[in-house]
């Protein structure tokens, strides 16, 4: 039972062809091939307007070099408390941003809310010089806890920052189990409801190590090239980076994905909550969080089982967990098989059969107490 992250997941295997078919001889370097223009070209029709694109091979770059086109070193990103920018980037967004301020904000299910977002704004210490100012506003989709915003959501917490002149990025690390989850086309989901610069992941989703930050607002193009190669982060040959996403984005590929972990993980949940186990956030994506009481946990870490165990502030007081009780994060990628979740679920029963108290016989009427 191995259910740790999407990231120890293989690449797809018509990631592996394309990248053979990249290799199969020269090409422009530095973005200027054949693949890239490709890739931009998909991502246009999967978002039905033109857009730019510039691809990186890691989300850490993606999500910092976005961030830092729409933060000056005064600034501050607003995303939620929890989130992966906050915690899980080594100080990535403050480095390219040149010193910008992170903030975080409240929120159940992991998920910013326009009166958690408007609350903070209306807080009296945003006043220059001797402040910084709020520059961007970052949404996790899905977020860390597994949820996911549909696009009203998106709309209304745009619509906050749109009157203050803050900028809307999202960090897309499983954008694509967001669209498979809402049913919401890629277009909802970002640019008409008020985003304008996605980190659009697809590593975590069949490919080797591909992310492409995707611009809507044209402004947000001006030296983000400048910014990538200065940072690091520009391929010289950029064809491999490019290939993997076209292999993901021709057909759909990239969707058909992400809806088999959801499936996955839909069915993980099931069987938990069949065995009188509780998840502490609703299941909306690849992502199952369950309170498991301390001595099944110690009974299936003892059986080799892999998961994370998780700690929020951000469950609702009616998923909160019991005495003892941890947090397991188990993720389903686009490769675990129905039968890899039946197999987690019996690690589970044995796990339980070990965590369960023994019945001690009767005492019979009479007989001494030791």
């Amino acid at each position: 039972m191995n259910l740790t992250s999407d990231n120890i997941a293989p690449a797809h295997p018509a990631v592996l062809e394309a990248l053979a078919a990249a290799n199969s001889g020269p090409a422009r370097p530095y973005g200027h091939d054949e693949e890239n223009a490709r890739v931009e070209a998909l991502l246009s029709d999967v978002f039905e307007k033109p857009v730019a694109a510039f691809l990186v091979t890691t989300g850490t770059a993606a999500n910092a070099l976005s961030l830092a086109q729409m933060t000056p070193p005064w600034g501050a990103v607003i995303g939620h408390e929890e989130a992966h920018v906050m915690h899980d980037e080594c100080g990535a967004p403050e480095f390219f941003t040149n010193g910008a301020k992170i903030v975080g904000a409240p929120g159940l299910d992991g998920k910013l809310t326009t009166e958690t977002f408007g609350g903070l704004l209306g807080r009296d210490f945003w006043t220059p010089p001797t402040h910084v100012t709020p520059a961007a506003l970052t949404l996790s989709q899905a977020t860390e806890a597994g949820t996911v915003y549909r696009p009203a959501e998106i709309g209304a917490l745009s619509e906050i920052a749109r009157g203050r002149r803050i900028r809307v990025h999202m960090d897309g690390a499983r954008f694509a189990n967001a669209v498979a989850s809402t049913h919401a086309s890629p277009a909802d989901l970002t640019w008409r409801s008020g985003v304008e610069a996605l980190s659009f992941g697809f590593t975590k989703n069949g490919a080797m190590a591909a992310e492409a930050i995707v611009l809507f607002a044209e402004d947000l193009i001006q030296n983000l090239a400048e910014r990538r190669k200065r940072g690091g982060h520009t391929w010289s040959k950029g064809r491999f980076i490019a290939a993997q996403i076209a292999a993901l984005l021709e057909g759909g590929l990239w969707l058909d994905l992400a809806r088999s972990a959801n499936a996955r993980a839909a069915e993980l949940a099931l069987g938990l909550e069949a065995r009188g186990l509780r998840t502490a956030f609703p299941v909306e994506a690849n992502e199952v969080f369950v309170w498991l009481p301390a001595a099944l946990h110690e009974a299936l870490k003892a059986r080799g089982a892999g998961y994370y165990v998780w700690t929020s502030e951000s469950i609702a007081p009616e998923r909160a967990g019991g005495d003892g009780e941890v947090i397991a994060r188990m993720i389903a990628s686009f490769a675990t098989t129905g039968a890899e979740v039946q197999t987690a679920l019996t690690e589970i029963d044995a796990a339980l059969a070990v965590a369960a108290p023994r019945k001690r016989a009767p005492r019979p009427l009479g007989a001494p107490l030791f």
